[in-house]
């Protein structure tokens, strides 16, 4: 349970401040430190994606990676519905990407490839166990990921926090698609390359 509750704080906390906030710094600061703060009792995911990743890359069982996402998607929603009481709704969706569609999902992937690859080598593998950097090195990717493809898809790389924001009418709900097969597909891509350079990595 300890690390359910753990996964609903960091998630919680990462979408208010992307949804109350929206700046990259801030976005990266608040994951960096839930990671240092969660990354001791779960691992620290915040993110389904990123769940996907290392269920894929063989560190958790199924059944808790359901767990995970099922509370990352909880503390999302709610964290959507307080924003809203702080900030409100807009009358229509913010961002609508009606025309840069591939552009978007392609930025998606990309960024939630970047996103899955960092923390699988600095918080699952061998080589960096016991380090230090890993909160550090997780945020500033993120960080990076949304200065870069922030403009172009509205940089969730993760699809808790698109959900969250699709209540929130930043995201259009016809464009949540994006969004989970972009940070699903990067996830997963990320896990195949992660355990083809690391082989003996089990």
């Amino acid at each position: 349970m300890k690390k359910v509750i753990t996964e609903f704080i960091g998630t919680f906390f990462l979408v208010m401040t992307i949804a109350v906030s929206g700046e990259p710094l801030a976005i990266g600061a608040a994951l960096m430190v839930m990671v240092f703060a969660g990354g001791h009792i779960s691992g620290a995911h915040y993110n389904p994606a990123v769940t996907l990743a290392v269920l894929l890359r063989g560190r958790i069982s199924l059944n808790e990676a359901l767990m995970y996402m099922a509370s990352q998607f909880a503390g999302a929603i709610i964290a959507a519905l307080i924003a809203a009481w702080f900030i409100g709704f807009p009358d229509t969706a913010i961002l609508t990407l009606d025309d840069r569609t591939l552009k978007a999902l392609a930025a998606e992937l990309l960024g939630t490839f970047a996103l899955a690859y960092v923390v699988l080598n600095v918080a699952t593998a061998k080589a960096t166990t016991g380090n230090s950097f890993y909160g550090l090195a997780i945020g500033f990717t993120v960080f990076a990921m949304a200065s870069a493809f922030g403009k172009i898809s509205g940089g969730a790389f993760n699809p808790a926090v698109a959900v969250g924001l699709t209540i929130l009418k930043i995201f259009a709900l016809k464009n949540i698609w994006i969004y989970l097969i972009g940070c699903f597909g990067g996830a997963a891509v990320a896990a195949l390359v992660f355990k083809m350079n690391n082989p003996e990595d089990k």
